[in-house]
């Protein structure tokens, strides 16, 4: 319930072939959550990421109805690089793509073209960039990749102040807070770890040379940033803002943009 009234959002894990039916009347696109099953560090559990895509989807769905259409979420992803850390289960990129392609041809079957993947982990976005270039040509599709909260732009740079973040820190505990807070464990949430030296750091996203590197090579514990500094309040500024965005690029793409003006 929202202010009296029931949400009204489609998502598909959740209908009946005759309510799909229905549905298809106005869906413009469908959004596919993409996530990973991997550690994050000692105070969230390995679902994170593909709950935070799911929760993410929903929203985005119930922001744009009628127009959207949530699919299952995929719960694993590319995530080698926490291996070493008990629990974690990776996908190669081909797998991934072949998932992606075959719920595309699945969905197109039903009369759907245009997707989104909406990923919540980071060691996804090169595999997507490939998945959303080689499916668009080969399957006729229209295809797009976003991260679920990057665009909020102006509620990070106020409220997330390390030097290093992204990964089971203040920015992803607090999203957790306001969309999913059973994924934390309360009593472990705690500062990453950092290995002060080590090639990681020039291997990072934005130096002059990108690597592959193994988690553990930056943080002990699994978590970089400072989570202890999280708060529900920065959830919800960070995903609203994230919302908006992501909303009204989509409403533009699709050629809706007189909904659009009313968000």
């Amino acid at each position: 319930m929202k202010g009296g009234e029931t949400v009204k959002a489609y998502l598909l894990p959740e209908m009946t072939w005759e309510e799909v039916k229905d549905a298809l009347q106005t869906v413009k696109i469908a959004i596919i959550p993409i996530g990973a099953h991997e550690q994050h560090g000692p105070h969230m559990v390995e679902s994170c990421d593909a709950v935070l895509a799911e929760k993410m989807a929903g929203k985005l769905a119930e922001k744009m109805y009628p127009h959207v259409i949530v699919t299952p979420t995929v719960n694993m992803g590319v995530s080698h690089h926490h291996l070493n850390f008990p629990g974690t289960i990776a996908l190669k990129p081909s797998t991934l793509i072949a998932i992606l392609k075959d719920i595309i041809v699945s969905l197109q079957h039903h009369g759907i073209h245009k997707f989104l993947f909406l990923n919540s982990h980071g060691g996804n976005q090169s595999t997507l960039n490939v998945a959303c270039t080689t499916l668009t040509e080969e399957l006729a599709a229209e295809i797009y990749y976003a991260k679920t909260t990057a665009s909020a732009k102006l509620a990070i740079s106020q409220s997330i102040h390390s030097s290093l973040f992204g990964h089971s820190c203040e920015r992803e505990v607090s999203e957790a807070l306001y969309l999913a807070p059973h994924l934390i464990r309360p009593n472990k949430i705690t500062k990453g770890d950092i290995q002060p030296g080590g090639r990681w750091k020039q291997l990072r996203p934005g130096e002059a040379i990108q690597g592959f590197y193994r988690y553990e090579e930056m943080t002990i514990n699994g978590c970089i940033g400072d989570a202890t500094k999280a708060s529900i309040e920065t959830g919800e500024q960070i995903v609203e803002e994230a919302l908006d965005n992501l909303s009204t690029e989509l409403y533009k793409l699709l050629h809706l943009e007189t909904e659009c003006k009313y968000l």
